[in-house]
């Protein structure tokens, strides 16, 4: 069951579906709007938490965020290029046995079955009758096959003139959403849009107030409901209200962490969905999928999940800058044909990066 659906631009560009009818156990005729609040004081403890993100930090080098990320994916690398040399040394040309060799340390890197024998077919295309001489013929070619498949996916998020545009931020619960809704909004203040912030994850304790701190970081206002058990559907119902009204540009909604194979929550999601769908009917929706770089293919795992019940336009993959598995990207990439629109790499505000498949291989497979 699809429960988020692409709507077509206005000018013609990316068709879409019809708007979502009713859906099983998301009745929403029960929802009333919630208290609208944009900004309160939040807790100490809470300000203390994110403020690295404020805008006293220095504006990250490009060079600096690249190291991080290249330091993040020392086990991805380390995977892959480990013991390469004495695979190749003797070899004249690929043989089975290389071939199995490389395989196996694929996987291990997290690319997955299929993204895995993608890029072997295309190392043998590329090296086919060529001399090997040394490793560094094997992995030339393994950057230029891997950054290949990666640009099939490089799409940055497409901010067309249209109001209301809404993001929709889901996935499981730990992956990075509210940092990373703070960090989006951000940016797309700096690019000139008006941004508003939907608190739609009244479900993890402080995760309002995480996102309040965020919001006032980037004088973005948020919207939310401070009642105890508040209902997503109805903190979106007032936004969607209060963007309207506003004219504001882009409407970004944070949602409560979710495992995939629950249902109810699952449906929560299709119950936002529709609310979006009775306020805005002509809103478009971008649904981006937060996914943590370190669960490897457990990531993979929640990406085919949601792509089946949330209809997916793009995925964030975040803190490349920890012990991060960065074959997943590829994974995701490859199986479940999801567009990376940003990497992050930091707890700063200035740390998300639109993606860059040149960039994110050069680092995966960066010179020790």
């Amino acid at each position: 069951m699809k429960l988020f659906k692409r709507r077509a631009k206005p000018d013609g560009g990316t068709p879409a579906a019809s708007p979502t009818e009713a859906i099983d156990g998301a009745s929403t005729d029960e929802v009333e709007p919630g208290q609208m609040s944009d900004t309160s004081s939040v807790d100490s403890t809470i300000q203390s938490g994110v403020e690295q993100a404020g805008d006293s930090e220095p504006m990250a080098a490009p060079a600096g965020m690249f190291g991080r990320v290249r330091d993040g994916l020392s086990r991805s690398r380390s995977q892959i290029t480990d013991g390469l040399a004495t695979l190749v040394l003797g070899k004249k040309q690929l043989d089975p046995a290389l071939m199995e060799a490389l395989e196996e340390q694929l996987i291990m890197a997290d690319l997955g079955l299929e993204a895995t024998h993608r890029v072997l077919e295309l190392l043998r295309q590329r090296l086919d009758r060529k001399a090997l001489g040394e490793e560094e013929t094997v992995m030339s070619a393994l950057k230029e096959t891997l950054t290949e498949l990666l640009a099939e996916q490089q799409k940055p998020l497409d901010i067309i003139a249209h109001q209301p545009f809404v993001i929709l931020v889901v996935g499981v619960n730990g992956a990075g959403k509210t940092t990373t809704i703070g960090k989006l909004a951000s940016r797309l203040k700096k690019d000139g849009k008006s941004v508003m912030l939907a608190a739609g994850d009244t479900f993890r304790a402080a995760a309002v107030d995480q996102l309040k701190v965020w919001g006032e970081r980037s004088n973005v206002d948020v919207i939310s409901n401070q009642s105890k058990n508040a209902d997503p559907a109805a903190v979106v119902f007032d936004a969607i209200n209060s963007a309207k009204k506003r004219n504001v540009d882009l409407l970004l909604v944070d949602t409560a962490g979710r495992l995939q194979t629950k249902n109810n929550l699952m449906d929560e999601l299709a119950k936002i969905k529709k609310i979006i769908d009775k306020k805005a009917p002509d809103a478009i929706v971008e649904s981006l999928l937060v996914l943590d770089a370190s669960q490897g293919q457990n990531g993979l795992k929640q990406a085919k999940s949601f792509a089946k019940s949330a209809d997916l336009s793009g995925a964030i993959i975040t803190k490349l800058d920890g012990t991060s598995r960065g074959g997943v990207s590829l994974a995701v990439s490859e199986e479940v044909n999801l567009p990376i629109r940003f990497i992050g790499a930091g707890e700063g505000i200035k740390d998300l990066r639109p993606f860059n498949s040149y960039e994110f291989v050069e680092a995966m497979l960066a010179d020790k």
